[in-house]
Parts: structure tokens; sequence; C-alpha cells
């Protein structure tokens, strides 16, 4: 008997520890285990110590419709209580009837569930630290003797080593899918950020620049307003990169971008099964930005509805993803921007009055480029050489003379987005190293006429249909400031589906450009 005792244990540790999948190395156990003990299925739960509950880890055998992995699932057995203590087998618990069960009983008819079947349960402990429970479950009643426990409290020890391991194997499988996606989505932010550097900081940006100084390296929230294209992206990079949390994520959401009805997913998260077609647990911007800073720009087009949400935020510095019942904690920086003015929006009830209270703690007005064409030519000479750069040119651009005296007569409505959208056009459409004065300065009032430039000069080559479809794409994509789908967006000036827009676009070579 004691060999074959040994034997037994052996085995059963070996099919234990076969896999780091506990599904798998559970279902080989179960197999085994068979031959000795009636077993149709088998429960691995683990032990969530601040609210006294399990939730199921591994289910094998019959009962393989296993519930989601953040959901607790039932109560903890109290093994303490006198009822649970069996003489000789102090961890485990039998329950061969469960329908003459009074509390069993009760809950099976809450749930349900039909009463004819044996369970033993088996409390798992590591150094005298209540972890979870492991369960064999078989049809009928009356199926457990005491030697059947005997055998299965022979494999608490290696079972309790085994959730263990496969607890931290599934945290390492967990931590590895976040830093994979966080790499992804940095990727992508970092090929959306051109250049990175403040034009003008000592001179039309430098009161600017001397708050942005005063700022930075505190966490209070900060409100930068000013005029579309006037650069509040730049100027939150900047208080990121000077701040203590510049090794930390800065993560941007456009606000106006994101469909009301998405809002709360894209920046709290969901869990899976949160709606249709939810088919996996996403992270929102908020827990994204963890440790660093997060830059939400025109918040002045959050509806209303979702503003009372964003100040919870604000307040409680926590989130839940939709779906979810746990609390994140948050430890972010918050930069709000707008172009909006939010102050009259709060008289007209557009604006939340205690979100604005919240986010403009520090404002800093972004003054417009017609207030400080003393940039203007450091402007310009940035941009031609990062444009140059990004479209590949084989020369180095030079101004034509008396360019800068035109481009400083202009009162740039669209500000610095404006002028460097007219750069890459001149750029683009240049067919030598010096710009052609007309292109860089055809939209600053210097212009040619519509009739004139649309008269047809006989003297030059007849462009192909290709060039003028890639020129009309290319102004509409101006227009839209590069957006290709959704309201304003190319395609709907267009009159085409973005799907097509895009392909058209890839046969003639036209670059994307994210919005700035």
């Amino acid at each position: 008997m004691k060999q074959s005792t040994e034997s037994f244990f052996q085995e059963a540790v070996l099919r234990i520890c076969s896999s780091l999948d506990i599904d798998k190395a559970l279902d080989s156990c179960l197999n085994y285990l068979q031959n000795f003990i009636p077993a149709d299925s088998m429960h691995l739960s683990v032990y969530i110590p601040d609210v006294r509950m399990l939730r199921f880890v591994a289910v094998a055998g019959e009962a393989r419709s296993r519930p989601a992995a953040d959901t607790v699932q039932a109560p903890a057995i109290d093994w303490q209580a006198p009822e649970n203590q069996r003489p000789g087998l102090p961890d485990l618990h039998v329950v061969n009837n469960p329908g003459k069960d009074p509390k069993v009983a009760s809950t099976l008819q809450q749930l349900h569930l039909d009463s004819n079947f044996s369970v033993m349960i088996m409390r798992l402990s590591l150094d005298d630290r209540y972890i979870g429970d492991v369960a064999v479950q078989s049809r009928g009643t009356n199926r457990y003797s005491d030697a059947h426990g005997r055998l299965f409290v022979q494999l608490r020890d290696p079972i309790a080593i085994a959730l263990a391991n496969a607890l931290k194997h599934l945290e390492v499988v967990r931590l590895n899918e976040v830093l994979a996606d966080d790499s992804r989505y940095f990727q992508e932010e970092l090929r959306a950020k051109k250049g990175g550097e403040i034009v003008g900081a000592d001179f039309g940006l430098s009161d600017v620049m001397r708050q942005v100084q005063q700022v930075a390296r505190l966490d209070n929230p900060v409100l930068l307003l000013g005029e579309t294209g006037s650069g509040k992206g730049m100027i939150a990079d900047t208080i990121h990169k000077l701040s203590h949390r510049s090794a930390g994520p800065m993560i941007t959401v456009n606000c106006g971008a994101i469909p009301g009805s998405l809002l709360e997913s894209e920046l709290f998260g969901h869990e899976k099964g949160a709606f249709t077609g939810a088919d996996r647990q996403q992270r929102g911007r908020f827990e994204r930005a963890q440790g660093g800073t997060i830059f939400l720009d025109e918040i002045g087009e959050l509806p209303l509805q979702f503003q009372a949400k964003l100040l919870h935020v604000l307040q409680h510095r926590e989130i839940e993803r939709v779906g979810g019942s746990r609390t994140l904690a948050l430890d972010i920086r918050i930069i709000a921007a707008t172009n909006r003015d939010l102050a009259g929006m709060v008289r007209t009830g557009k604006f939340r009055e205690d979100l604005w209270y919240r986010i403009n703690v520090f404002p800093v007005m972004v003054p417009p480029l017609r207030q400080r064409k003393e940039d203007l030519p450091a402007l310009v000479h940035h941009f031609l050489q990062r444009k140059s750069a990004d479209l590949k040119l084989p020369f180095r651009p030079r101004l034509p003379a008396g360019a800068l005296d035109r481009l400083m007569a202009h009162d740039w409505p669209g500000n610095v987005r404006e002028l460097e959208n007219l750069v890459e056009r001149a750029l683009i459409q240049s067919t030598g190293s010096q710009l052609d004065m007309d292109l860089l300065t055809g939209n600053t009032g210097g212009a040619r006429t519509a009739a004139a430039a649309g008269a047809i000069d006989s003297s030059k080559d007849y462009p192909s249909l290709d060039s003028v479809c890639a020129h009309h794409i290319r102004q509409a994509l101006d227009r839209s400031r590069g957006k290709i789908s959704g309201p304003g967006g190319a395609a709907e000036l267009l009159k085409l589906h973005p799907n097509t827009l895009r392909q058209r676009m890839d046969k003639l070579n036209i670059a994307y450009r994210r919005r700035r």
C-alpha cells in the first residue's frame, strides 16, 4: 500500500507540473485522478482577500464553460467554522448530498442548478497563507468516502504550488501583452509627432515659455488657450518633457475627433464582453497615461454628459473600465487645450462650471502667428528644412527674393499650421532648388487672379490626368487638414468612399498626413 501511495503521489505531481498552462495541467491531473477518485470535473480557484471571495482560474472535465477571469464567482468557505472541520482532514470539505445541506441547497435553487452531485473542496495554503481552493465533483450523491479524502489531501501542497506558479505566469503574460500593446501604441504616437522644438521660444513665445518653466515641474492641471493651429500641442509636449514625468508616456486625445458613443470606451477602456464587438479587454487612454501626462486637446468639444464623468476622474483620480467593477487608481498629469471661449460656454450652459474651475488652475494663452510675426523667418526656415527631409527632396530649397516681406504682410488666419501647409505645398509643386514665389505666397494676398491661375500656358506640357487628380486630392487634404474620413474629411469633400480615396492616394503616391 505504501508503494502504491508513493506511486500515486509521484504520478499525480508529474501531471500537475506538466505545463505552465494551468488548464492543461488540471486536465492531465483530472485524467489521472479518475482512476482512483470519482471525478467528472475539477475546479481551481484563487482567493481574493479584499472581498473574501473566490475567482475561478481553471476548470477541467465536464464543466468547461470557464467564467471570465476577472469575475468574482463564489463566496469562500469559512474554514474556521466547526461544521467545516473534518476529523483528521481539517482542510477538506465534503458535500455528499447538496440537497440536504440548507446553505448549498438554497444557493443551487437560486442558480437553478441540479443537486444530484457530490463534491470535495480542499483548502490551498502557502507559507500559512490561504491562497485558494481546489475541488473535484462527481455526478450522483454519496460518492466520496474518507479514503477518497485522504488520497485527495496528499495533493494539497503540489496543487498549491502549481496555483501560485500559474498566477505568476499569467501575470507575466499579462504584463508582456501590456508592454507589446504599449509599444505598438507609442510607435504610432512617435510616427504621428514631427519635430519637437519650439521655434520662437526666445522671441514671440518668450512669455509663454516663462509660464511653461514655472508650471512644468509641478503636477497642477494646465489649460492652453489659443486659436486653432497656434501650436498648443507643441507647448503641451514641452511641459511634459520638462516635468518629472518626462520618462512616462505622453498621451494625446483629440476630444472632438472621438464620437460621443465611443468616448467612454476610448478614454476609460472596456472589459471583454462589455458590448457587442468587445472581444478582448482594452485599456483606455487614461490608463495608458499612467505615470505620465494626458493631453486633452479641444476639451470644449466634449458633450455635456461626458463632462460629468471627466470631472469625477479629475476629483478622485480613478476610473472604471466600461463593463468592469474594479476601480483603477490614476497617477497622471492633465493638460487641456481649447480654441473656444470656455467661460462664455459656461454662461450659456454648454460647459460645466465645476469642470471649468477644475481645469482652469493655470491658464496659458498661446498667441496667434499674426501677433508674433518676428518668428516668421525662423518658422519658414524650420519648415523648409523639415519638409524637405520628409519629402526626400534631392536639393536644398532657397527662398526667392522678397518672399519674406510678402509673408510678413499676411494676417495668417490659420496660424502656424497654415504656414506649414503652404511651405509643404510649395515644396511639392516646385521644380527647382529655388521656390516659386507665386507658389510660396499664393494664399497671402499676392496671388494671381483665379482667371490667370486657371489659364492654360500653351508653352508648357499639358498636365496628365493623374497629376490633375493628385493635385485635386492634395487640395482636399489641405482643406481637411489631413483628415480622410468622417465629417469634414477629404473623402466627404470629394464625394468618395474613404477606402476608395485611400486606394487612389496609394496609386498616386500621396503621403498620409495626421491631423495636428
